[in-house]
């Protein structure tokens, strides 16, 4: 790989210079923050619901201990794994950007949660500021794809996890079922950017989320990209076809 192509990366399907990237993904999700949990329901037909159920029904958080989820965005993992624990665990929740973050720290709040179990830490999932060996779990739910290096941010969820402890990653993949690549194109191309910009008023970034699920590796190539970060046990799950995937590994 030579200067020019380590320099340069993708903002969906547009080319960009790496150092770029993270303003333009904060430019998207700061437009949409104040309706986002709205347009999940909305795009997904419902369906991120499940996905996150599904999700925290998988994660094992110890009494006492602690969680870490990465590009919390506005707290849905959270909220569910503090319950799931009775809110026996503590969880952070971090985000690069401000506006999401604030949407999580305002739901975690409006669920009584705040104090004493949740705190939210506005960071970089590829640079966090926590010490070697800090957590239990740590979770990210469609947010890693928006990474600018996946594979450094990666490195950093092994670093802050404990000996033992578990990684889930949520996040749009590929279909395996005959024809429904087809149809999840059209949707995603067609319908998705149009319903952006009657409710949003923002078609370009919901044009964007489309591209950005478009060029994230498929469920084998990410698995080795986990692996390669240090991971033992991965694997994955498909759901609704391949349309998500839910990965899982562990730091051992």
């Amino acid at each position: 790989m030579n200067q020019a192509t380590r320099e340069q990366t993708h903002f969906g399907f547009e080319t960009v210079a790496s150092s770029e990237k993270a303003g333009k993904v904060m430019e998207v999700f700061s437009s949409v923050a104040y309706k986002y949990d709205m347009m999940n329901d909305v795009m997904s037909l419902g369906m991120h619901r499940l996905w996150k159920r599904a999700f925290i029904a998988k994660a094992v958080l110890p009494k006492g201990g602690k969680a870490l989820d990465v590009a919390a965005g506005s707290g849905d993992i959270a909220i569910g794994l503090l319950n799931k624990s009775k809110r026996q665990a503590r969880v952070i929740l971090t985000d690069l950007n401000g506006p999401m973050l604030h949407e999580g720290a305002r739901r975690v709040l409006d669920e009584g949660m705040l104090s004493g179990t949740a705190d939210c830490i506005q960071a970089d999932g590829s640079k966090l500021p926590f010490a070697d060996n800090s957590f239990d779990l740590l979770t990210i739910a469609f947010g890693i794809r928006n990474f600018v290096d996946v594979p450094m941010g990666l490195s950093e969820f092994y670093r802050v996890l404990k000996p033992g402890g578990q990684f889930m990653c949520l996040e749009f993949s590929k279909p395996v079922l005959p024809m429904l690549d087809v149809l999840y194109d059209a949707y995603s191309f067609n319908v998705i950017p149009t319903m952006g910009e009657k409710i949003t008023g923002d078609r370009q970034s919901y044009q964007y989320l489309v591209e950005s699920i478009r060029r994230f590796p498929d469920q084998e190539r990410f698995k080795t990209w986990i692996e390669q970060a240090g991971f033992g046990l991965v694997r994955y799950d498909n759901m609704t076809g391949g349309v998500v995937a839910m990965h899982r590994g562990y730091k051992i």
